[in-house]
């Protein structure tokens, strides 16, 4: 395994909504033998309600600080030797505030997902979505972040509805070598 994901044992998944960072990171994360952390879960439990409520109520960027600081906790716990697979939410990864955070505590892999294969699998799970109400909106924050989820640390296709091989790609990048 990489040096750096031995002193720093995170794995932040990035990505649009609906690419498949929840699946992908629980199996991952049993692969490996590490905790598996959906960061919208753990703020949904800090704030005790949903996303879509503390966007409705508060507003997007209100919800931006609170999964900055969520970032924030979890790195720490990456820096103490904590071993983690974490999806983040889709515009975490687009705050410059975030990539400073993440920046050399684990290593971060863009799961690249077709939009319309987004678009379908975030209308199938049928949860409210704040961002995902209007469909033309939709496709233009995803075309809008994609430039953002590029900078990650690697780029793995998952345009595949089965998540094993979206992991084996995971597992096959240089980080594990």
């Amino acid at each position: 395994m990489n040096l750096k994901l031995v002193r720093t044992p995170g794995i932040f998944l990035v990505g649009f909504m609906g690419s498949g960072k929840s699946t992908v990171g629980k199996l991952l994360a049993d692969g490996l033998g590490w905790s598996f952390v959906d960061l919208d879960a753990d703020i949904e439990a800090e704030q005790k309600m949903p996303i879509a409520a503390i966007f409705d109520q508060y507003g997007e960027e209100h919800f931006r600080k609170l999964e900055t600081e969520a970032i924030r906790k979890r790195t720490r716990m990456v820096r103490r030797g904590q071993p983690q697979v974490v999806a983040l939410g889709g515009g975490a990864f687009t705050r410059p505030e975030n990539l400073e955070l993440l920046d050399g505590h684990g290593v971060t892999v863009w799961l690249d997902c077709p939009l319309e294969m987004a678009r379908r699998r975030v209308l199938a799970e049928g949860a409210d979505r704040p961002l995902a109400r209007d469909p033309r909106r939709f496709g233009e924050l995803y075309e809008a972040r994609r430039p953002g989820y590029a900078r990650a640390d690697y780029r793995v296709d998952a345009a595949s509805d089965d998540p094993r091989p979206v992991v084996e790609a995971i597992c096959a990048l240089p980080i594990f070598r």
